[in-house]
């Protein structure tokens, strides 16, 4: 629409213009961003690509934002990355980043820093809680790792003629529980497996690596050159506390299944094995 010389204006009238229901669950919040980031990805590798097709009929600023969202589903593969290999290498002694005594080490620090701070104010600005930004990280995190990654899966496979295009509704009913949960801030993970295995596996493989990692550090006093990545699994497992608290701590329905945990925990020892393999 854009592309054909509409304009858009942000209006925030003061009485609400549009109620509606959002997802509350886990699995249909889940399925709900794998549909639109699935859409999107293809978008953006399609004849319309904003980045091409855009470029010539809008801004350049404009079509930047626009290709920004239609390959966001490629953010998972970074993530995946940053959620496994610094790990790996913290389990075996091999140091990825910069001393803390090294000066490259303030940009890593400011850079992570002005990046959490950028989106704290904005939420703040726009009059939420320091709880609201707290959750939206997780779930950043989350759908990052879980939904853009099926999404690009979900793309490739139409691409190459094994999946068929298909729409999958996202369901709306109330469940009295599921809402009594959200209100608490607590996650229902009833739903899919492939989502949970692939949470569950990256969360297991930070336990693991933090735990087993900070002993070799403290027993090796390598402090200056681990602090990052011992850093950046502590801040995983912070931000993924849901996720623990579902496996461990949770026996209610809404838990993470013991099955899952088990498939986890054995696909976590496969990927650890053969990582330290390679170091040796």
């Amino acid at each position: 629409m854009h592309c054909k010389g509409w304009k858009s204006i942000y209006y925030e009238p003061s009485k609400t213009a549009f109620l509606g229901s959002s997802t509350i669950s886990f699995n249909e919040s889940m399925i709900q961003n794998l549909r639109w980031n699935s859409g999107l990805l293809e978008v953006g590798l399609s004849s319309f690509c904003p980045i091409i097709y855009g470029v010539s009929r809008m801004s350049i600023p404009q079509a930047m934002a626009y290709g920004y969202y239609a390959f966001q589903p490629l953010y998972s593969f970074p993530l995946l990355c940053y959620a496994t290999i610094p790990q790996l290498c913290l389990l075996n002694g091999v140091s990825l980043y910069p001393k803390v005594s090294n000066p490259w080490f303030i940009v890593f620090a400011i850079s992570y820093i002005s990046s959490l701070s950028q989106h704290l104010s904005e939420v703040l600005l726009c009059g939420d809680s320091f709880r609201t930004w707290w959750n939206e990280q997780r779930n950043w995190m989350i759908k990052s790792v879980a939904s853009y990654s099926f999404s690009c899966l979900d793309v490739f496979m139409k691409r190459i003629g094994i999946r068929k295009a298909n729409f999958i509704l996202t369901s709306k009913v109330i469940d009295e529980e599921q809402v009594e949960k959200y209100k608490k801030g607590i996650f229902d993970f009833q739903g899919s497996k492939l989502f949970l295995v692939i949470l569950a596996t990256l969360v297991t493989i930070n336990m693991v690596s933090l735990f087993c990692g900070l002993a070799r550090v403290i027993s090796e006093a390598s402090y200056d050159d681990m602090f990052v990545q011992v850093f950046l699994s502590f801040a995983i497992l912070t931000f993924s506390y849901p996720i623990m608290e579902g496996m461990i701590i949770r026996k209610d329905k809404g838990c993470i299944s013991a099955s899952i945990s088990v498939i986890s925990v054995i696909i976590s020892i496969i990927f650890l094995s053969l990582g330290s393999f390679l170091f040796y």
